[in-house]
C-alpha cells in the first residue's frame, strides 16, 4: 500500500495503545500495570502467523500492521489493546518520511 494512495477513512478500528509501568506489588517486588497513553482510530490488517512451542503445547503467533495517524510517542515495548485483544509492538516505522501515518509492526500471542 502506497502512503500517497492511503484513504483517512480506513482509519476504522478503535484502539488503545497502553505503556507497560511497574506498580509495587506490596511484598518488596514490582508487577507490571499498563496505563493509556491514546484512544485513537487505525487501520489493523493480518500479515503472517505461524505457530511455536509453548510448554507442552503450541501457541499462534500472529503479525499485524496497525496503522495509526503520526504520533512521536509510541514506541516498540508498547502494545495495543483492540476488543479484548493485546498486540506487542515490536517497532514503528513511518511509511513515506512525511509524518503524516505511523506504521506498528504488532505481534498477538494466542494460547
Amino acid at each position: 500500500m502506497s502512503a500517497a494512495a492511503f484513504d483517512p477513512g480506513w482509519l476504522r478500528h478503535r484502539i488503545v495503545i497502553e505503556a507497560a509501568t511497574p506498580a509495587g506489588d506490596g511484598a518488596g517486588g514490582e508487577t507490571l500495570a499498563w496505563a493509556t497513553v491514546a484512544t485513537l482510530w487505525s487501520r489493523i490488517d493480518p500479515v503472517a502467523a505461524s505457530e511455536r512451542s509453548a510448554g507442552e503445547h503450541l501457541a499462534t503467533v500472529a503479525t499485524h500492521r496497525v496503522t495509526i495517524r503520526w504520533r512521536d510517542d509510541v514506541t516498540g515495548g508498547m502494545r495495543v489493546a483492540y476488543r479484548g485483544r493485546y498486540f506487542r509492538i515490536a517497532a514503528t516505522r513511518d511509511p513515506d518520511e512525511t509524518q503524516r501515518y505511523l506504521e506498528l509492526t504488532a505481534i498477538e500471542e494466542r494460547p
